[in-house]
């Protein structure tokens, strides 16, 4: 079997011209490679101490939810706008192609909750740094994130903070 990372396919110009999307699907369908996956995203935290894995919208639900039961622990989404049925707490970012917005249940964490981010992808670092804020405004702990891969010289890791941990399964794709 090839290693997880080799189901992972470049797709050009989509959603935009100059942007360069990264297929998970193809590692989603394969059992075995789905689980080395998590595997290598849960590594670095096991052990520790969580009150949940908080997911991006909408590969970090997959990926969040399913680390989130690998590291024993609950599972909150962050949403697009519109989604969550009751008082949401929103927080707006730019991505690589426009301008989007992530939102969290007003009541999904406690105050002193210890939360991990987790995404699929970090390009520019927009989403990431608008997941940290919501769960900041929340009182969360974030102990870190966990991400499938990053795309070098989008200056992504220059938003996140750099006293927390961002544990990259694929540093460079």
């Amino acid at each position: 079997m090839p290693h997880w990372s080799e189901l992972i396919l470049d797709v050009p110009d989509f959603p935009t011209p100059g942007v360069d999307f990264r297929d998970i699907t193809p590692l989603l369908a394969d059992g075995e490679g789905f689980a080395a996956c998590i595997d290598a995203l849960a590594d670095p935290w096991r052990g520790v101490a969580l009150d949940a894995v908080l997911g991006i919208e909408s590969r970090g639900f997959i990926l969040g939810a399913a680390l989130a039961r690998a590291l024993g622990t609950g599972f909150v989404p962050l949403r697009k706008p519109g989604k969550l049925p009751r008082a949401t707490l929103a927080e707006n970012y730019a991505l690589e192609y426009g301008q989007d917005r992530l939102e969290i249940h007003a009541d999904a964490l406690t105050p002193a909750a210890r939360v991990l981010l987790v995404d699929d992808v970090l390009a520019t670092g927009g989403t990431l740094a608008a997941g940290l804020q919501l769960a900041r405004r929340q009182g969360a702990h974030v102990i870190g994130a966990s991400l499938l891969l990053e795309v070098p010289g989008l200056g992504g890791r220059g938003r996140w903070d750099p006293d927390l941990p961002l544990e990259v399964a694929l540093a460079a794709c």
